[in-house]
């Protein structure tokens, strides 16, 4: 799993008791997350986005690799893969993203669904190629934006919902349950 900050996906996925986690894998040394790991006995890593993107992807991938991983699980990873990790797990890196994709996507999704005055937005689980926040859609469930919403109050909903869908997905993943064919998702 990729992350980058406080870990709130991860802990939903730890909390569903998912055992197929190898490692943690952050770019923020100090991110909360890497605790929540390292309490749960899963192994961490920090790989500091140092050189390229191309280098830094390398990393990812090659620690990932000595864990065993097979698959990568983005949630809040805040770094763009290059197209090696793509190449190197095809349509085995799963991303969770706070919008009804392919609205409002890369940072601050939250806050542009407030600034177009959508009424409802949502939480997009989806496979990852090569550009941000696209890929074969997994699942999707919408959110409303209540009158009065501002930027935290719209978050913590979505969060909620993330919580709930995302280990949901993984697991189905794990299972076998999700997969691309033909360019489209397939799920059992």
């Amino acid at each position: 799993m990729l992350v980058s900050g406080a870990g709130t996906n991860l802990q939903a996925i730890l909390d569903s008791e998912i055992e197929s986690l190898r490692v943690v894998i952050s770019d923020v040394p100090d991110a909360t997350a890497l605790q929540r790991a390292a309490q749960a006995g899963i192994p961490t890593e920090v790989v500091p986005f140092t050189s390229t993107r191309s280098a830094f992807t390398d990393q990812i991938c090659e620690s990932a690799a000595r864990h065993g991983a097979e698959a990568l699980v983005l949630a809040g990873f805040m770094r763009v893969l290059a197209p090696e990790a793509i190449k190197r797990y095809p349509h085995r890196i799963l991303n969770i993203h706070p919008s009804l994709l392919p609205a409002f996507p890369g940072v601050d999704a939250v806050s542009q669904a407030l600034s177009y005055g959508v009424t409802v937005t949502g939480v997009t689980v989806h496979f990852v190629d090569e550009k941000v926040d696209h890929g074969p859609i997994i699942a999707q469930r919408a959110v409303p934006v209540l009158p009065g919403d501002d930027e935290e109050s719209l978050h913590a909903r979505i969060q909620k919902v993330e919580h709930d869908l995302y280990p949901r997905v993984v697991a189905a993943f794990l299972r076998g349950d999700v997969f691309v064919e033909n360019g489209k998702v397939v799920l059992r």
